[in-house]
């Protein structure tokens, strides 16, 4: 049965269980504060079983695109030396939301690995909760009871808190668990030890394929346990872990999920897969096979490589590949990108998002690659460097610190380092790296520092109700509040049950404004600083203090958004989606949306491109982008439209959003701009009144940026523009023609530069014959040591420079003044280095203690710079002493 197989069967299987059977999510997680990338099945669905939202139906199913990088689960450095373990994998799910629960949940897996995957029975062994005294959740009698006559009691294994209580993260939905785990070693080695004995003991050939989770708890952030306000079937089958187990092999990576990769890069390396576990060529295979996936979904989903946040992951995962390549199978040139064409074909029926972008991708990994594979040349000039300097000091180890700096500042991998030192007799200071590092992570920590209180529930709703798309105020109630602590003091989170305000996303920044709320016989005004989204919950944030009373004691709220700031959003953000409709016209189809800011001040605006926009095509750009503002096109919007009609209306969708089974479709003349959008936008294209581009620029490889202003803020940019224009001709005299006569200046200047330059040039022979009439030796060498007029720190150096070519063994240091700076140079002939250990850049430090200053260079030459120019005459009085 192939993978592909695989997967159908177990949707179409709950399918005919009467599921729903919903897309996977992007990997980077939207909206949801807790979490970087979707790292489990159940994390797109996280709001219903908090109750926060209602499902597309009370049974779903899926394939989930899941990694596992960072926080609390975290399998990147086990990946490539073990079978099993990925970055980015599949899960499959079948999900209840407040529907069936653990008597169907545990029937109908048995009955899909044993009846249709034909999994055999023997093999496959069980887990239930233990219980835990500390949360005070009994022992699962209920799952026992239910396993018992399917497996027997000798197929059944208790599990404690960490193996059988699943939590997404510190907080949120949790319940007690049933793993299945399957034993894949061979008879003869069953028949020595059960794998009873062997289940949660990180055997390689027995392992969990299925975890059966009942959500019945919320962790709140004091860590205690409610109960949801229904219970939940969240289920996760590791779709990787199921091919080895039904294709019959030891290792993920023997199945058909990894081996079209692996057969690639054995091409392109040219050295053949073995399957071992130890040779590192083998591992370097397998890790590239995986972080290939990850890194190209991610990319696909709308993750660009950065050094922030989740596109540092995404980078990490890329340079660990390439760095295996590179060690291990000997690849010194981009090779990543050519596996994206084949991982692209095979995930198409499922994951079409990569086939759609495939080219987009491979140049991204590209220029990532290249990037890196330049670190690592660097990074081995400055090992080489490191290594020479300890030996000349008789030392055997690189010190944490520059391990340290190595990584951090110059991207330089700590394990590379590690094994490139081992390779030339050297051994690194792994505790010292490990000090460096954890005090690093201790200033992040500080940095992100922050508390978030649990809800004070005041109303129940079953959502929120936003009203902002028809007003700007309204009546509603608060259905509960929090207190968070971070790095801007104390804020409120604020639930309302309708609400105008419009929360950040896609790209629009949140609404501001205020909450009237009437306590007793007053009305007490809250300010709104921001709004944002926590999956389906829209929060009203304010800076305000000590409003726990307020908030308790209200009776009615008038929630009024900033209408002004609003209209100007609104401009901004239907700009967009002329702008983005226009780059297609002008530079063609290729260019899709990797980015927005829409705020009132400005928008910006990330498209996938591969090259610079020129002059003429920004200006066609905006000339058709002002062209649709004074057509004053009239907006179309259709709200809950099906997502296939939409389709069909020729909506361009974001690469990287998860969209329902109903969208909102913005149009301005369905022949030009037709999108599926949240924003508000403009009533008619003509409320813009005027686009002006500000800047065009590179954000990262393959992706464009481009900067502009409207309505207000674009005439307030052209009447600054006039006004300067207004001013260089009065200070030209009013020419008739402004950049000819500019022109003409600048031309003029660089005549008289020239003319400078050649004076300048003569002084400076001057100067240095002179210097030449007041050489004197000095112990077999000779000296010159004095105080010159120079224009330029250049100009000093290139002197020393001269002198040094006009007189072998020649000792030199120099001195001026120029425009306040103290400036000193140093040069020594190589008799002075060799036979007394001089070294110019040491000396010159020395030297600018005298001027308050510092410098430093070569062993032959360096230069220094100070604050205080009186004394550079004690500077030179030193370089005459220490010359001698």
């Amino acid at each position: 049965m192939t993978s592909s197989e695989i997967r159908q069967h177990f949707l179409d299987f709950f399918r005919q269980k009467d599921h729903l059977i919903v897309p996977s999510a992007p990997l980077v997680a939207k909206n949801d504060p807790t979490l970087m990338f979707n790292n489990s099945g159940m994390a797109q669905f996280k709001d219903f079983f908090l109750g926060n939202g209602t499902p597309p139906a009370r049974r779903v199913a899926d394939t989930q695109k899941c990694l596992r990088v960072s926080g609390k689960h975290n399998d990147l450095e086990d990946v490539g030396f073990d079978t099993y373990h990925h970055t980015m994998f599949e899960m499959l799910g079948n999900w209840s939301f407040g529907d069936y629960f653990k008597k169907e949940a545990i029937s109908w897996a048995w009955e899909l690995l044993t009846e249709v995957y034909k999994l055999p029975k023997d093999r496959l062994y069980v887990s239930v909760f233990q219980g835990d005294e500390k949360d005070g959740v009994p022992f699962d009698q209920e799952a026992w009871d239910l396993w018992k006559p399917i497996v027997g009691e000798n197929r059944i294994i208790l599990g404690n808190k960490k193996d059988n209580f699943w939590e997404m993260g510190d907080t949120g939905p949790c319940g007690p668990c049933s793993e299945i785990h399957v034993d894949l070693r061979p008879q003869a080695e069953v028949d020595q030890k059960p794998g009873k004995e062997l289940v949660n003991a990180d055997h390689p050939q027995v392992v969990e394929i299925w975890n059966l989770v009942f959500m019945q708890f919320n962790r709140k952030a004091d860590g205690s346990l409610e109960p949801l306000p229904a219970r939940h079937v969240d289920t996760g089958m590791g779709f990787e872990r199921l091919c080895m187990a039904i294709q019959s092999k030891l290792s993920n990576y023997d199945t058909d999920v990894f081996t079209n990769t692996i057969r690639v890069i054995e091409e392109l390396s040219g050295i053949t897969y073995t399957g071992s576990q130890r040779e590192y060529p083998d591992v370097a295979m397998r890790v590239i096979a995986d972080h290939i996936r990850a890194v190209s979904f991610a990319i696909a989903d709308g993750l660009i490589p950065s050094n922030a946040r989740a596109g540092y992951v995404i980078r990490r995962i890329l340079r660990r590949a390439v760095r295996y390549g590179y060690s291990y199978l000997g690849f010194t040139e981009p090779f990543l990108t050519k596996l994206v064409p084949t991982l692209a074909l095979q995930f198409a029926d499922v994951f079409p998002e990569l086939n759609a972008q495939r080219d987009f991708v491979a140049t991204v990994i590209r220029e990532e690659e290249a990037a890196f594979l330049r670190t690592l040349e660097n990074g081995l000039k400055l090992l080489d460097k490191i290594t020479a300097e300890l030996t000349e000091k008789s030392q055997k180890t690189i010190d944490g610190e520059t391990v340290f700096e190595l990584n951090d500042t110059f991207g330089f991998p700590v394990d590379l380092t590690a094994l490139i030192a081992r390779e030339n007799g050297f051994s690194i200071d792994e505790a010292g790296f490990q000090k460096a590092l954890q005090a690093q992570k201790a200033r992040s920590r500080k940095d992100a520092s922050s508390s978030t209180g649990d809800w004070t529930e005041l109303h129940d709703i079953d959502g929120v109700e936003f009203l902002g798309y028809d007003q700007t105020q309204a009546e509603a109630r608060i259905a509960k509040y929090r207190k968070v602590q971070n790095k801007q003091g104390t804020q409120y989170q604020i639930v309302l049950d309708r609400t105008p305000f419009y929360a950040e996303s896609g790209g629009q920044i949140g609404d501001t404004g205020s909450l009237e709320l009437q306590v007793g016989d007053e009305k007490v005004l809250i300010r709104i600083a921001d709004t944002k989204k926590e999956n389906d919950l829209i929060i009203h944030i304010s800076n305000d203090k000590d409003l726990e009373t307020v908030l308790d004691n209200h009776s009615a709220v008038l929630a009024k958004v900033d209408a002004d700031r609003r209209t100007a959003i609104s401009d901004n953000h239907s700009a967009t989606h002329l702008l983005h409709a226009a780059l297609r016209d002008v530079l063609g189809t290729h260019v899709a949306q990797k980015g927005s800011y829409v705020g009132p001040d400005a928008l910006r605006f990330d498209f996938s491109h591969f090259a610079k926009v020129t002059d003429d095509e920004l200006t066609e750009v905006e000339r058709i982008v002002n062209q649709k503002i004074r057509e004053n096109i009239p907006l179309d919007e259709k709200r809950n439209v099906p997502i296939e009609e939409a389709k069909k209306l020729g909506a361009m969708a974001l690469f990287g959003e998860k969209y329902g089974d109903f969208v909102r479709v913005i149009t301005f003349d369905p022949s030009y701009s037709v999108e599926l959008c949240g924003g508000t936008h403009v009533p008619a294209t003509g409320q813009i009144g005027l686009f002006k581009f500000t800047s065009e620029g590179s954000v990262s490889t393959g992706v464009r940026r481009i900067e502009a202003v409207t309505a207000e803020k674009a005439l307030a940019l052209l009447n600054e523009q006039q006004a300067t224009l207004d001013q260089l001709k009065e200070l030209l005299k009013a020419p008739k023609d402004v950049v000819k006569a500019v022109q003409a200046l600048l031309d003029e200047r660089s005549q008289l530069q020239k003319k400078i330059d050649a004076l300048e040039a003569e002084k400076l022979q001057q100067v240095k014959a002179d210097l030449l009439t007041k050489v004197h030796a000095s112990n077999g060498h000779y000296v010159i040591v004095e105080r010159v007029d120079v224009p330029s720190a250049d100009a000093l150096k290139q002197l020393a420079y001269d002198l040094k070519a006009k007189l072998d063994n020649l000792a030199v240091v120099l001195g001026s003044d120029i425009g306040g700076k103290p400036q000193l140079a140093v040069m020594l002939p190589d008799e002075l280095i060799k036979d007394k250990n001089l070294h110019a850049g040491n000396l010159v430090k020395e030297l600018a203690k005298e001027i308050r200053g510092g410098g430093g260079g070569q062993p032959f030459f360096a230069t220094a710079g100070g604050s205080d120019a009186t004394g550079l005459d004690r500077a030179l009085a030193k370089g005459r002493e220490l010359l001698k």
